[in-house]
């Protein structure tokens, strides 16, 4: 699937939209630069899946969490992660996947112990307002 947003807005919604067809055991692996809008596709899963819609880069947390009453959203930050063997030290395998959804940025770096499930969101800049969004894999 491939979506082109105009605005900030036009992102959350999209995700909002995506969110409706999430459950507990997905992965989304986000790709995409530096402002490019992973955070605010975030906010948008989030707000689908009736967790709110006050979400925020975990950028030196590692991970934030968004709890419902049903399941939680991990959104996992692994721009400071090398390769996979450095998150034996951060805790990401005690995180429970399997009733819960993550949401990894940077997810490249990790690429080697994704799920053959995982749901790869690629996220364009094309200017300041506008983002191209390719959705691949996973059971959307």
């Amino acid at each position: 699937m491939k979506f082109i947003t105009k605005s900030p807005e036009e992102t959350i919604l999209t995700a909002e939209k995506i969110a409706e067809n999430l459950k507990a055991g997905d992965v989304i692996a986000y790709k995409g630069g530096l402002g490019a809008g992973k955070t605010t596709f975030t906010r948008g899963i989030a707000k689908g899946l009736g967790l709110g819609d006050v979400v925020t880069s975990p950028t030196f947390a590692l991970v934030n969490e968004y709890r419902g009453k049903n399941l939680t959203l991990y959104h996992f930050d692994m721009y400071r992660i090398e390769n996979s063997e450095d998150l034996e030290f951060t805790g990401y395998y005690d995180y429970p996947l399997k009733e819960n959804i993550f949401a990894i940025e940077w997810s490249e770096n990790i690429d080697d112990i994704l799920p053959e499930n995982t749901i790869y969101i690629t996220i364009n800049y094309i200017d300041d307002d506008t983002r191209e969004i390719i959705i691949e894999g996973g059971e959307l």
